[in-house]
């Protein structure tokens, strides 16, 4: 499975806008404490280009996909993910023309298994195809901060087999690759 995930801090890797932040795990003998969003992370917030609007979770159960045969993508909007329990594989595809990534797969796992120092949230750009794995501990639950309020036009899915998504090794993306990995 190590083959196929993308070092979420390796940003020579990412697809082009696509942004990763560690998050702080501020851990005592009571839990934990970790900010999911701030108003001063300008990668990640900008009131005017990239505001909140507003703020939902998921809890997806064990090896189950958001679609399974569906890319997710938004024309206008910008998601921001934050896995709060348990682990997913986050799939992102570039399919925009002008992009020098264009073609380009990244597979980020997120989630507790990553510890204390591999708490990320992932800024999906507009337009690029996303979609995720919950692993097989599963359920995981997973906060979204998108930047425009919900609007079912903007909600787009799009078949794997109509994107020509491939990983490195040309394989065409499906879950089933992903499962059968190891996740």
């Amino acid at each position: 499975m190590n083959d196929l995930i993308t070092d979420p801090l390796d940003e020579s890797q990412h697809i082009r806008d696509v942004r990763v932040r560690r998050l702080v795990v501020n851990r005592d003998p009571r839990g934990i404490l970790v900010e999911t969003l701030r108003a001063d992370w300008d990668d990640f917030y900008d009131s005017a280009s990239r505001p909140f609007a507003q703020s939902y979770y998921s809890a997806t159960d064990a090896n189950v996909a958001r679609d399974e045969k569906h890319w997710h993508v938004h024309e206008h909007q910008e998601d921001r993910f934050v896995v709060l329990s348990g682990d997913i594989v986050l799939a992102l595809h570039d399919p925009r023309p002008e992009s020098r990534t264009r073609g380009r797969v990244n597979l980020f796992r997120l989630g507790q298994s990553s510890g204390d120092d591999g708490q990320i949230a992932v800024l999906i750009p507009q337009r690029v195809h996303h979609g995720f794995l919950v692993g097989a501990d599963g359920p995981a639950v997973l906060v979204n901060f998108p930047t425009k309020i919900y609007n079912a036009d903007d909600e787009g899915r799009i078949a794997f087999h109509e994107t020509d998504a491939r990983l490195e090794d040309g394989a065409l993306f499906t879950w089933d690759l992903v499962r059968n990995a190891g996740v």
